[in-house]
């Protein structure tokens, strides 16, 4: 959910503002990449194409996927993905996959507690083994993987960021935040040293 939604008349001028407030070559690099891309999700054919697309990626880090129309209380049971949701969705939770340690791996909705599409949330509230300041890096993290790998799909990434706030706070700590994240995946080897998703995280590393 937008905290503060931008009026499309505002869009490219809040972006604009974003942007002058990055302080280094990379940050701003993969920000325009994101702006690139479409502020709309797409429907019909085109989001099920995207869907596919982002199966691949799970799939190539080793995901297991509950077959369509199999009833699911997580996005991420332990053992398997929900692969019947949007495509940014399923890219989101491959980036808490390969940013979770193994042992997170195995626990439903990697130890974070419920996100907003979890149907058992005790359950999932219960499983929760990381405290909350580290569960929200850990989702910004993950928020901000998935973007990337949108942008490199040509997926509607800028739809993301809007989306998971990255402009709330922009006159603030927003454009600071974004960098630091950013410095975050690049440091745990999730980027390349020009911000494009790293193909070579192993599935099982930490």
């Amino acid at each position: 959910m937008i905290l503060t939604p931008v009026p499309a008349a505002a869009l490219d001028e809040t972006l604009d503002r974003f942007i002058a407030r990055l302080s280094d070559r990379l940050s701003r690099a993969v920000f325009r990449r994101i702006r690139a891309t479409s502020p709309h999700r797409a429907d019909g054919a085109e989001a099920e194409q995207h869907r596919l697309a982002a199966l691949s990626i799970a799939h190539a880090f080793g995901l297991a996927t509950h077959p369509e129309g199999m009833p699911c209380r997580f996005n991420w049971d332990g053992v398997a993905l929900l692969g019947a949701t949007e495509a940014y969705v399923i890219l989101h939770e491959v980036a808490h996959f390969v940013l979770a340690s193994p042992e997170r791996r195995g626990l439903v909705e990697f130890g974070l507690g419920p996100g907003p599409d979890t149907f058992d949330r005790v359950a999932a509230e219960r499983a929760a083994t990381l405290p909350p300041l580290e569960r929200e890096a850990d989702e910004a993290a993950a928020s901000l993987l998935g973007i990337v790998w949108e942008a490199a799909l040509g997926q509607p990434a800028l739809a993301s960021f809007l989306d998971q706030n990255w402009l709330e706070g922009l006159d603030r700590s927003a454009p600071e935040h974004f960098t630091a994240v950013l410095d975050t995946l690049c440091r745990r080897g999730m980027l390349t040293a020009d911000g494009m998703p790293a193909a070579s995280i192993a599935p099982k590393g930490g």
